[in-house]
């Protein structure tokens, strides 16, 4: 990898960058991990940016009509969650094409090495790395070029991107010293909170995912109130009380997955969560933890189900937050033209 240039950040603006796969089944890990943050974020009046990423859904096979209203239900989630599209840029990705346009630049700044070393790729390709699509090898090319058009400075990650956000930087990098400019900014990533990664409802050694067989691993926004506490009172846990320390939790993964939700959902740290509770055996908490997830979560689930009611207003409002998204890359695209060497004729 490149040697960092020192590139002033405090040239650039501040802007939070973020997107999502609409690829369906959005859950509460999705929310703790993700929506959540994105609201707090654009409640603390800095600039946001928020995507659908569909081309990257599309690096696997994706049935048309499901990636549309998987798009829709994606941007109805962020509204329902608490995203403001007047105060934050919500969109989805192809509608921008400078994504496109800067992600075929950065492949051609982005060596095969690093690719190659990308563990999702390989976890993702598994023994049939032969017969994935090309787009799934140059995938955290355009992740970067997603961050990059926008000159974002700031990108809300989960543990599993960070990788791919350190990729970014190292594009930027090059890219400066390469043209012997400072343009592009070296991002940081916000990797904070107690759940950033939440674990399933069945194996506390399992991320939450839409993709396990076993509805009962997961929470979906889609679920209703009945629903949500059934799965909150059935998740696996020990049969030890809770302690009193986090260091208590340390070989308890299903219990400290449950302590980490309720932290993150009733905005306290975990510390503070077992506090509260320390000897209380699990028939307690695992109750409390079920009304507080309803509280949060049903009200999502409402917003989501009316909102899918109105496809076109989803749309409309994903085409306005188009248009003010090229609005700001358009012109970062126009200068990294300029310096490659392309010629504009506009």
């Amino acid at each position: 990898m490149t040697e960092p240039v020192q590139t002033p950040q405090s040239r650039f603006k501040p802007r939070i960058f973020s997107g999502i796969q609409p690829s369906g089944g959005l859950t509460l890990g999705n929310y703790l991990g993700a929506l959540k943050r994105f609201v707090e974020k654009q409640d603390e009046g800095i600039e946001t940016i928020y995507c659908l990423v569909d081309m990257h859904a599309i690096t696997v096979w994706q049935d048309p009509e499901k990636l549309r209203q998987q798009t829709r239900e994606g941007a109805a989630a962020f509204i329902a969650a608490g995203i403001d599209p007047a105060r934050s840029i919500l969109f989805n990705q192809s509608q921008v094409t400078a994504h496109a346009e800067l992600g075929w630049i950065f492949n051609c700044i982005a060596r095969m090495g690093w690719m190659s070393r990308m563990t999702q790729f390989k976890d993702k390709a598994g023994k049939n790395s032969e017969n994935v699509s090309l787009g799934l090898f140059a995938y955290p090319s355009l992740m970067a070029a997603d961050i990059l058009a926008y000159h974002a400075t700031m990108v809300p990650v989960g543990d599993d991107q960070k990788q791919h956000l350190e990729l970014a930087r190292d594009i930027a990098i090059k890219f400066n010293n390469d043209y012997k400019v400072d343009f592009f900014p070296v991002v940081d990533p916000l990797i904070e909170g107690a759940a950033t990664r939440v674990m399933s409802l069945r194996d506390g050694t399992k991320k939450m995912s839409k993709s396990d067989p076993s509805d009962q691993s997961r929470i979906n926004l889609t679920d209703d109130a009945d629903a949500i506490s059934a799965k909150i009172r059935k998740a696996k846990t020990d049969a030890e009380p809770l302690p009193d320390t986090l260091e208590g939790l340390k070989d308890r993964p299903e219990a400290r997955n449950l302590v980490n939700i309720y932290a993150a959902l009733a905005d306290m740290t975990p510390q503070a969560v077992v506090a509260e509770y320390a000897g209380a055996q699990f028939g307690t908490f695992k109750p409390r933890l079920a009304e507080l997830s309803v509280a949060k979560l049903a009200p999502i689930t409402t917003e989501m189900n009316r909102l899918m009611k109105d496809p076109a207003e989803i749309d409309r409002i994903l085409g306005a937050g188009a248009d003010r998204a090229d609005a700001i890359a358009r012109p970062i695209l126009n200068q990294v033209k300029d310096i490659v060497g392309m010629i504009r004729s506009r």
